[in-house]
């Protein structure tokens, strides 16, 4: 009986001894996890560039959104409106009216 008592104390012992290993294993393993979730290239800092990077690329859209707006508008107004198209041929063509005097301001040297 002692032998099998014995027996049974070292496969405690061992297990014990198999279990305490394997709780350092474990703990080291979530440790070097959380070293490379925080400081890995795709840890803490690279999540928040990204944020970053993603928050002004929103921004970036959004302005792009407001010029294509304007310029939608522009457009219309070139399609539908005679005014608008008269001011233009003026002031880039240099066009004017018939019976219309144009002067112009010659800056001196």
């Amino acid at each position: 009986m002692i032998i099998k008592q014995n027996r049974g104390r070292q496969w405690l012992d061992w297990r014990r001894r198999i279990m305490t290993g394997a709780h350092y294993v474990g703990v080291a393993m979530c440790l070097l996890l959380l070293v490379v979730l925080i400081f890995g290239d795709m840890g803490l800092p690279g999540y928040l560039s990204m944020r970053e990077h993603a928050q002004r690329l929103d921004t970036d859209i959004q302005e792009l959104q407001r010029a294509t707006r304007t310029l939608r508008g522009d457009i219309d107004r070139l399609e539908h409106d005679p005014s608008k198209i008269e001011q233009l041929a003026r002031e880039q063509l240099g066009y004017v009216r018939k019976g219309e005097t144009v002067y112009q301001l010659i800056p001196s040297p």
